[in-house]
């Protein structure tokens, strides 16, 4: 399947479903129909960051879903998910709405990995449901909480949005992302990544920065798990540095750096980061 060609496609998810909380939630799912027939037993669901979509996996797909079920939802107020009004979405508003996803979809024992804003909200699901889980993971994310500065950021942003809207918003945000090198060496996938941003709903973006900028230290979901643990950072990364993803951990923890990533390791370096998505799902069968 060829998605990188889809340049008018914001999302890559095929299906929808209504969660009982009234939000109507848009995935990509590589084996609607569970992949037993292909030797699938392992699925792993997959959560994308702030002003992304499914479509931020785009580029590593290709080389997961040969393995395993993969299973990639826009988060609500992101791609083609509504957005409901709320003041504030909490990761653990968004737990639940991937907690009731895994319940519609009979989707049990899975690794669950979220990039950035994912990884938040992983942290939140692995708190309350870490039963369901055979493994969890962050990617260009941590454990611990805003810093003042940080959360100064967030209000900064929820009036960037107000006063300018989502696009402009997008336009500052994405080149942040990158490493320098790779800004100069792929444009096209820069833009590829902003034309992703503009669609997060307005009310998403400004309700999603104030969920991020109350949400807890989790530190503990980490120290105190005893799951297999997933660890990815971006050598480049000036919006979690690597310190941060790895500011705590636990006995099965295995560390990732990817040295030529900022905070986009999904598309600066997708060969990478997949190949080690998949070495940690099969290191724990």
């Amino acid at each position: 399947m060829t998605r990188e060609t889809e340049r008018n496609n914001y999302s890559i998810a095929q299906r929808k479903l209504f969660l009982n909380n009234g939000v109507e939630l848009a995935y990509y799912d590589s084996h609607p129909d569970g992949g037993a027939e292909d030797g699938i037993t392992q699925t792993v669901v997959l959560l994308h960051g702030y002003c992304g979509s499914s479509a931020y996996w785009e580029r590593v797909i290709d080389d997961l879903e040969q393995s395993v079920r993969i299973i990639a939802p826009d988060l609500r107020g992101h791609g083609r998910s509504s957005a409901p009004v709320f003041e504030s979405y909490t990761m653990e508003m968004y737990a639940e709405d991937i907690a009731e996803m895994l319940i519609k979809l009979q989707i049990h024992n899975l690794v669950l990995l979220g990039h950035s804003l994912g990884g938040y909200i992983t942290l939140a699901f692995a708190e309350k449901y870490s039963k369901k889980l055979s493994g969890f993971g962050l990617i260009h994310s941590t454990s611990l909480e805003d810093s003042d500065t940080a959360k100064q950021n967030r209000d900064k942003a929820v009036e960037a949005l107000q006063q300018n809207g989502v696009q402009a918003f997008v336009d500052g945000l994405i080149p942040k992302l990158f490493a320098p090198d790779n800004l100069e060496a792929e444009p096209e996938a820069v833009e590829r990544i902003k034309e992703i941003g503009y669609a997060t709903a307005l009310q998403g973006a400004i309700a999603t920065a104030r969920g991020m900028k109350e949400r807890a230290n989790r530190k503990h979901v980490i120290e105190q798990s005893d799951l297999p643990i997933l660890l990815i950072a971006g050598a480049n990364d000036k919006v979690v540095a690597k310190e941060s993803t790895f500011a705590a951990s636990n006995g099965l923890t295995i560390k990732e750096e990817l040295r030529k990533s900022a905070h986009m390791g999904m598309i600066e370096q997708p060969k990478e980061l997949a190949a080690a998505i998949v070495s940690f799902v099969k290191s724990k069968q």
